[in-house]
């Protein structure tokens, strides 16, 4: 089982995740239309390219837009979690000793002990999210069991590979659990709400295009909008 779920199925989900994110890519990209959606393709390009850089740079630093100094502890929340999310799995040493024992190349690991506060961090995080949806009104009407299931699979590949390496239960049961949740998240980020792991740039860099040129100033005859 081991060796299914290690071989063809992870090289199955990494196909499916890769393929995924680069069709939902160009799928976004062809469906936005020039002056509909207020992206400038052909005129003041520069204006809008510096717009769209601006854009997603102050969306990624903490505190950086108003937005996100509205909320403070929602702030602290997401970055909290999202980072923990995205820098835990790529340089955790296990998951490096299996990439080098399979493909032969290895990327720099964290400590273990940082691995597990940065695991704990995003599964704390995620706790405090889900309790926000559930008291917030504002929140609560808009959140369905599927916004719940996907916080819950962004989370389980983090709860199993904690059981597993502390071996706080059947070690090889918990290590193929934690090796087939994080194939379902990797199958699950294009196909559901959860490819905002790259929409989120294009969103973020078509509206700070609009700011770029438009709302920036910046007219032509080439800009009916």
């Amino acid at each position: 089982m081991y060796e299914f779920v290690t071989g063809p199925l992870a090289i199955f989900a990494f196909v499916v995740f890769f393929v995924g994110v680069i069709w939902r890519a160009i799928w976004y990209i062809r469906g936005l239309n020039w002056q509909m959606d207020r992206v400038a393709y052909g005129q003041n390009v520069v204006y809008g390219l510096k717009g769209a850089i601006r854009s997603i740079v102050r969306w990624l630093i903490p505190f950086g837009t108003h937005g996100w100094r509205f909320y403070p502890g929602f702030t602290i929340l997401v970055f909290t979690f999202h980072v923990c999310l995205l820098v835990t799995p790529v340089f955790l040493l296990g998951h490096n000793l299996l990439l080098e024992e399979r493909w032969g190349f290895r990327l720099p690991s964290l400590p273990e002990a940082v691995a597990d506060v940065m695991t704990l961090a995003v599964m704390v995080a995620a706790v405090f999210i889900l309790l926000r949806r559930i008291a917030l009104p504002e929140v609560r009407i808009l959140t369905k069991t599927y916004d719940i299931v996907l916080i819950l699979i962004a989370v389980a590949p983090f709860l199993t590979g904690f059981i597993a390496y502390h071996q706080l239960g059947d070690y090889k049961f918990w290590l193929i659990a934690h090796i087939l949740c994080g194939e379902i998240m990797l199958v699950a980020i294009p196909l559901t709400k959860l490819s905002h792991f790259i929409l989120f740039f294009l969103s973020r860099a078509q509206l700070g295009m609009d700011f770029g040129t438009k709302r920036g100033g910046m007219k032509s005859s080439g800009l009916p909008w």
